[in-house]
């Protein structure tokens, strides 16, 4: 059951399965927060936060037997999920979009302060937190696009 969840019921597998690499997968991921995210885009604010909070406890969960020294295998991708599901708390249309390039820019390149230092944490915690601190960038900078538009 924990592979299932780590791999995002399944997501995290399709690059491997269609391209034979875990290259893009952190992507797939992220593309099935925004699902989630859309299917949430009329709920209050604090219903995004539930489902964010159950997402990043999922994935601290789902991603701890395969978290060996400071290891994050390109299939987990639960983690990707919950810090892109942070970055959309309470917002939709330009500001929702706007979060979500910034968290996965975020993660992939891991260049914004405090990044790569939460991925050097140990255990499921590295592998979560990088995610989750790339989706408080988005989430503030789609706070900000709410406040300019």
């Amino acid at each position: 059951m924990q592979r299932l969840v780590a791999t995002g019921f399944g997501v995290g597998l399709i690059p491997q399965r269609a391209f034979k690499t875990d290259n893009g997968a952190g992507t797939f991921g992220a593309a099935l927060a925004a699902l989630i995210g859309l299917a949430l885009w009329s709920a209050p604010w604090w219903v995004d936060l539930l489902v964010a909070a159950a997402a990043i406890g999922l994935s601290l969960w789902a991603a701890a037997p395969f978290a060996g020294k400071h290891s994050d295998p390109g299939w987990v991708v639960i983690d990707e999920v919950a810090g892109t599901l942070v970055a959309f708390i309470g917002l939709q249309g330009l500001p929702w979009l706007v979060a979500l390039v910034v968290a996965r820019l975020g993660d992939i390149f891991k260049v914004l302060p405090g990044v790569p230092q939460a991925e050097r944490l140990p255990g499921a915690f590295g592998i979560t937190a990088d995610d989750v601190v790339a989706g408080l960038y988005g989430l503030a900078v789609g706070w900000i696009a709410v406040a300019l538009l």
